[in-house]
């Protein structure tokens, strides 16, 4: 992998990570069109590590409020009279909505590096999911603010995560629409759906990270991808509350499905590979 290949990786990782059209996705494409080996073991653990970006991007843009519901947390467990507060039950929905995705992340590690590493589930879930996507911000109440979030909210978001193992649906897309189904409202489900993607990612790049600087990537387009990430990250996380704050996320369901129509057709017609 050259340079360029990880500046190019990381600006897609960073613009697309929060977004909810699936970096996974993405960066599959993206590393298909500069040549790259898609299930290359080594590609695979690169595009996963440079998600450090992503998060350092995440964890800087809501810092006060990440820093609020630790130290709220903490204090809940040294003293009862706490744990009644939002921001202390906030910490507790973090975690235990994360568990889902980091156990069956660990445990179908094989498959998503594997068999799902082909532009045919690419393809096919950018369009799926795009309908579920729909459907929740149209039969969704989305009168709930993030204030009013409950257990079972969370919960139900960090199963619904464990589907963005599968490359096209979008951890972001699959945790917001999960929030939008429960009745939250945009901006309460993309700001849970931020701090859900901070463990997963984190796990994931950590596990990943021996695999990437060894093969055919190396240290140093994992730096550079990385710190590119966080930059584009950074704005692109920004960007994205404020859009969701005024608008509909359909306009990124149909371009997932325009995109994934694409996909198939150049599949189907053997002008690319799946792999």
């Amino acid at each position: 992998m050259s340079i360029w290949d990880a500046i190019i990786l990381g600006i897609v990782e960073g613009l697309t990570e929060f977004l909810p059209v699936s970096s996974t996705g993405h960066l599959t494409i993206t590393s298909k069109i500069l040549g790259l080996q898609i299930d290359d073991p080594a590609i695979t653990a690169f595009t996963a590590v440079i998600q450090f970006g992503a998060i350092a991007a995440v964890v800087l843009f809501m810092w006060k409020d990440i820093r609020r519901y630790a130290v709220a947390w903490f204090r809940g467990l040294r003293h009862a009279e706490y744990r009644g507060e939002f921001d202390h039950r906030m910490g507790w929905y973090v975690i235990v909505g994360s568990l889902p995705i980091c156990i069956v992340g660990f445990l179908a590690r094989d498959i998503i590096s594997g068999p799902l590493r082909s532009l045919w589930w690419v393809g096919g879930s950018l369009i799926v999911w795009s309908f579920f996507m729909i459907a929740a911000e149209r039969l969704g109440s989305q009168r709930r603010p993030l204030t009013r979030i409950t257990l079972i909210d969370a919960v139900f978001m960090g199963i619904i995560q464990c589907l963005a193992l599968i490359p096209g649906v979008s951890r972001s897309g699959a945790t917001i629409t999960a929030g939008l189904f429960r009745g939250l409202d945009r901006v309460a489900a993309t700001r849970v759906a931020f701090l859900l993607g901070i463990p997963a990612l984190v796990g994931a790049a950590v596990f990943e990270l021996p695999h990437a600087l060894d093969g055919s990537v190396g240290a140093v387009p994992v730096l550079v991808g990385t710190i590119v990430s966080f930059i584009v990250g950074y704005a692109s996380v920004a960007w994205l509350i404020r859009f969701v704050a005024k608008h509909t996320t359909e306009v990124f369901a149909f371009y997932r499905i325009l995109l994934g129509i694409v996909i198939l057709i150049l599949l189907a017609t053997s002008t690319i590979t799946a792999t």
